[in-house]
């Protein structure tokens, strides 16, 4: 089995040393991805003159999503090849808000999804961080 690791230009450098996607044969696998730009700002986070802080997990999860897609195209693979999402929220208050948006991207006939809630993300303005599994066979690669 053939195995390629790759980190993506114009993305944000991952916060430790592991890649954005690695390829194991016919599967693909993004690595746990969020909304922080290549800059490290984070979409989805606005500071007020005041220092008030609002996060809207609508903008995150389209941000990371979007993130993902890129990712994928990168080695020639799209949204629909995706087998597989796990998803990390940091309050399930958010649920709503991210389920609204994934469904925009992804349908019954999608990716098999795990979400679960877990006590903090690598920056404490982070909501969410989504892994994912696709299946792009090497024949196929770049169709």
């Amino acid at each position: 089995m053939s195995t390629e690791a790759k980190l993506v230009e114009g993305k944000a450098l991952p916060r430790g040393k592991f890649p954005h996607i690695k390829r194991a044969g016919d599967f693909l696998f993004v690595s746990g991805t969020s909304s922080r730009r290549p800059d490290n700002t984070l979409v989805g986070v606005e500071v007020d003159a005041m220092g008030t802080t609002r996060l809207d997990i609508v903008a995150q999860t389209t941000a990371v999503i979007e993130n993902i897609r890129d990712i994928l195209g990168s080695v020639g693979a799209t949204l629909d090849d995706v087998v597989e999402i796990s998803t990390f929220l940091v309050n399930m208050n958010d649920f709503a808000g991210y389920n609204e948006v994934y469904g925009t991207y992804f349908g019954y006939e999608g990716p098999t999804r795990t979400t679960v809630a877990v006590h903090q993300l690598p920056h404490p303005h982070l909501l969410i961080e989504i892994k994912a599994v696709a299946y792009k066979p090497l024949s196929q690669k770049g169709n």
